[in-house]
């Protein structure tokens, strides 16, 4: 603090240690209700990050939770396809997104949701991509949620940024795979939650094995598993190894990932419930 300092931090430039960061968080909606947010993130795209967050959401509301979805991968969305929902999002008299429902009442929010075609490429800028996931937390009627899954983008670049600071995160999952790179990649996502603030609730490998049809044994089909290393090393828990299974990839081209089994998962559910 300067000797001069009239204590009024919006009139002066000064950078000092008794300047106080506003907080960039987006106030939700008072008509909306989410008690906890859960972001899923990958330090690179193609690791199963949509796939990770669909699976938790339905495993979260078949122990009978009110869900929502933020499909904050606003150029790559693929949330609707996998629950099999194609309407557009409704808005209510007062101008506020009505996020659509799955089958079993999973509530979401996805760029397919407001466009006409939802194969038509979103062609945004970054401030236009950053400004629309605000909107969808902030603009939209979510009802009652006790737990919103994130699906972000991949990376650590703007877009990322801009749901790390816009939205109160209650933690991250990280979703990685079994390949070399994956201490880096996990590495790039653990230092930009740790320099935001972000508590991280552990780590879920994607297609850790192939159980073979015939004898039923194991196969690491993209090398042996690193996660356990990975995991000591940035003292982060394991929270599921999910296998490759083809009937899970059909069911998502299906549209009803919502009855896809997944007790790999049962573990990180019962850690999110002690959030």
């Amino acid at each position: 603090m300067s000797e001069g300092c009239n204590h009024d931090c919006k009139s002066c430039s000064a950078d000092c240690q008794s300047r106080q960061p506003s907080s960039f968080l987006e106030p939700l909606n008072p008509q909306s209700t989410v008690k906890k947010v859960i972001g899923v993130v990958s330090g690179k795209g193609g690791v199963g990050k949509s796939l990770v967050t669909s699976l938790m959401a339905c495993k979260m509301r078949a122990r009978n939770n009110r869900v929502g979805i933020l499909d904050a991968d606003i150029t790559g969305p693929s949330i609707p396809k996998a629950f099999g929902v194609h309407e557009m999002v409704r808005v209510t008299a007062d101008e506020l997104m009505v996020p659509c429902e799955s089958q079993t009442g999973i509530q979401m929010l996805s760029a397919n949701l407001i466009l006409e075609n939802e194969t038509d490429p979103v062609i945004w800028r970054g401030p236009i991509v950053a400004g629309v996931i605000k909107q969808f937390w902030k603009e939209a009627l979510w009802k009652d949620i006790d737990y919103m899954f994130v699906d972000m983008p991949p990376g650590t670049g703007d877009v990322p940024l801009t749901v790390f600071q816009s939205i109160p995160l209650d933690g991250i999952i990280i979703v990685t795979s079994p390949q070399d790179l994956v201490s880096m990649i996990v590495a790039k996502a653990v230092n930009m939650a740790k320099k935001m603030n972000v508590p991280i609730i552990g780590l879920v490998e994607n297609m850790s094995y192939l159980v073979c049809p015939d004898c039923g044994k194991k196969i690491s089909v993209f090398g042996e598993s690193r996660i356990e290393e990975v995991a000591r090393e940035y003292q982060i828990p394991v929270l599921a190894q999910l296998p490759i299974d083809p009937k899970i990839a059909d069911s998502v081209d299906q549209g009803v990932v919502e009855y896809v089994e997944s007790p790999w998962l049962d573990h990180a559910a019962d850690v999110i419930e002690k959030l």
